[in-house]
C-alpha cells in the first residue's frame, strides 16, 4: 500500500539546498538536538566501529563524532546535495524514504530531525533496522506534537476571525507514545522513546519565520496554500504569538537490532509466584 504523501519531498530537498549557504546561521536548534543525542550516547558504554548520521546537514557537528565512541568510520547522509557539499569526509546523498545500503552494514544509526519529513516513518524505521548489524543501535529525534504549537493556534484563530478559509501551515508531528510503538512495529529490540521541550523565545515574531526558513523547516506540507501567505493572515498571527515562548517539542528515540544476546523477557507461563500471591503480599497487614 502507497502511503499518503503528507510531505512535498521535493519541495524538502529544494528548502534544504536554499538554506545550506547560511545554514551554520541558523542551525542554533539542530546544532542543540544534537548534542543531546551525543550525550545519550555517552551514557551507552560500548564502540560503534562503522556510525551513519541520517540527515547529516552541512556536516558541522555530525563529523565531531568521528573517532569518538570507537567509531573508525563515519558516513555522512542527507537529501540535499547543497549541504553535502559543504562538508568533507564519507558522505552520500540518499532520499531518507529510500536507503541504498546493504543489510547489516552498521554498528550505529544516527538520525538529527530529518524523519519528520517522511511519508512512510514506520517503512523508514523498518529500513534502518535493516542496515543495522545485530546488536545495532538507532539513535535519533524527531519533532514531537508541541512544536510551534501557538503558532499553530494562531493561524487558526487569525484565519477563523478574518473569515478566510483554514490552510494547514504547521505540519504534524509524532506522539511520544507512537514514537515507542513505531521502533516496536519496525522489530527494534529494547526500544525507548521520551521528550523534552525547548522553548525559544522571539521578541520579534518575525524572525521566527527567519529561522524556519533558514534551517529549511518552512512546510511542506502537500496540502498547502499555493496562492501565498496573505498579509492580513500573517500580520494577525505575529500579534497572537508576540512575546510567546515558542516550544519545539523533542522526541528522541532508541532502538537496537535484535541479537541473541541481548536481554530477552520470560516465556509466557514461567512466572513461579501466582499473581494472586503477589498481590495478596503486596497489600500488606
Amino acid at each position: 500500500m502507497t502511503p499518503p504523501q503528507i510531505f512535498d519531498r521535493s519541495l524538502v530537498r529544494l528548502r534544504r539546498d536554499r538554506a545550506a549557504e547560511s545554514f551554520s546561521d541558523f542551525s542554533f536548534l539542530y546544532d542543540e538536538i544534537f548534542a543531546r543525542l551525543i550525550e545519550r550516547l555517552e551514557l551507552i558504554k560500548r564502540s560503534f566501529g562503522r556510525a551513519l548520521v541520517l540527515g547529516a546537514r552541512t556536516g558541522t557537528v555530525a563529523n565531531s563524532l568521528s573517532g569518538r565512541f570507537g567509531i573508525e568510520s563515519l558516513v555522512l547522509a542527507e537529501s540535499s546535495s547543497a549541504m553535502l557539499a559543504r562538508t568533507t569526509g564519507s558522505r552520500v546523498v540518499v532520499d531518507e524514504e529510500w536507503l541504498p545500503f546493504a543489510d547489516r552494514t552498521f554498528d550505529l544509526v544516527v538520525s538529527p530531525v530529518t524523519l519528520h519529513t517522511t511519508n512512510d516513518l514506520p517503512g523508514v524505521l523498518a529500513q534502518v533496522r535493516r542496515i543495522l548489524k545485530p546488536d545495532g543501535l538507532f539513535l535519533g529525534a524527531l519533532f514531537g506534537v508541541g512544536t510551534l504549537a501557538p503558532l499553530r493556534s494562531a493561524f487558526l484563530a487569525a484565519e477563523a476571525s478574518l473569515g478566510v478559509g483554514a490552510s494547514p501551515h504547521v505540519a504534524p508531528f509524532t506522539e511520544v507514545r507512537d514514537a515507542g510503538a513505531l521502533l516496536q512495529r519496525a522489530g527494534f529490540a529494547l526500544p525507548v522513546a521520551d521528550a523534552e521541550t525547548i522553548p525559544v523565545t522571539y521578541r520579534n515574531p518575525l524572525r521566527l519565520f527567519a529561522d524556519l526558513r533558514g534551517m529549511a523547516e518552512s512546510s511542506a506540507l502537500t496540502s498547502r496554500s499555493r496562492l501565498g501567505l496573505r498579509r492580513s493572515v500573517l500580520m494577525a498571527v505575529l500579534q497572537l504569538i508576540e512575546g510567546q515562548k515558542i516550544p519545539f517539542e523533542i522526541v528522541y528515540v532508541a532502538g537496537w537490532a535484535p541479537d541473541a544476546s541481548q536481554q530477552q523477557p520470560l516465556e509466557r507461563g514461567s512466572g513461579r509466584v501466582p499473581l494472586s500471591e503477589a498481590l495478596t503480599e503486596n497489600q500488606g497487614p
